[in-house]
């Protein structure tokens, strides 16, 4: 705890290096809506100043979290702060870093496309896709996909993962998905799909200022 440089925290209980996931799941929020947001700007104003702030804040909270310590990266500071009330959920550190050091790989080739090269295309274009997708399910889901690879490197079985999703045991019953309830989620995706076309013409008219009468917006 009391270590500079050090990647994950000893909690009693927990034989190797642990992170709060709740707080890993905060910074990916908070890092979603800013990548979000800044993609944004380019798809409707073309401005790509916002995600070249983005990419470099970005960049530079993962090579803290992933060469110094993650208890220093500001994002993670910032998700402190916002689930500091809530009990801790420990994972295990390694694969987290492993994670991560995906992250520092994609962030590192989009730093050099937007900002050293000051270019853009199909590779950046997948680049934030993926970046964002790792982000959303990490934030929404509490799915690590950057974890799911970890195995594949390492011989050592994956401890204390997200949910425990890691360790093989059969689902509690509040788990299980029934015949019946795939039967709803899959009459409902049919029943959006036929209602849009019905629909799409009444969606489509733009709708007007309720404090204005229609008929001085028709004479318009």
């Amino acid at each position: 705890m009391n270590k500079l440089i050090q990647f994950g925290e000893t909690v009693p209980g927990y034989d190797i290096p642990v992170l709060n996931e709740r707080e890993i799941r905060a910074s990916a929020g908070i890092l979603f809506l800013a990548t979000y947001t800044s993609l944004m700007y380019i798809l409707f104003e073309g401005n790509f100043i916002p995600v070249k702030y983005v990419i470099t804040i970005f960049l530079t909270d993962l090579l803290i979290r992933v060469f110094i310590n993650p208890r220093f990266s500001p994002t993670m500071i910032a998700g402190r702060l916002i689930v500091r009330n809530q009990v801790p959920e420990y994972v295990g550190a390694p694969q987290k870093r492993f994670a991560w050091s995906i992250g520092v790989a994609l962030s590192g080739l989009m730093f050099y496309m937007f900002i050293i090269v000051n270019a853009y295309s199909i590779i950046t274009g997948l680049t934030c896709l993926v970046c964002l997708v790792f982000l959303f399910f990490e934030a929404a889901f509490g799915i690590c996909l950057g974890c799911l690879f970890y195995p594949l490197f390492n011989k050592k079985k994956v401890q204390h993962c997200p949910g425990e999703v890691c360790d093989t045991q059969s689902r509690q019953a509040i788990q299980r998905v029934s015949i019946a309830q795939l039967t709803i989620l899959a009459a409902f995706i049919a029943l959006f799909f036929f209602a849009s076309g019905l629909l799409n013409e009444q969606y489509s008219r733009p709708p007007h200022d309720l404090f204005k009468p229609v008929s001085s917006i028709k004479t318009k």
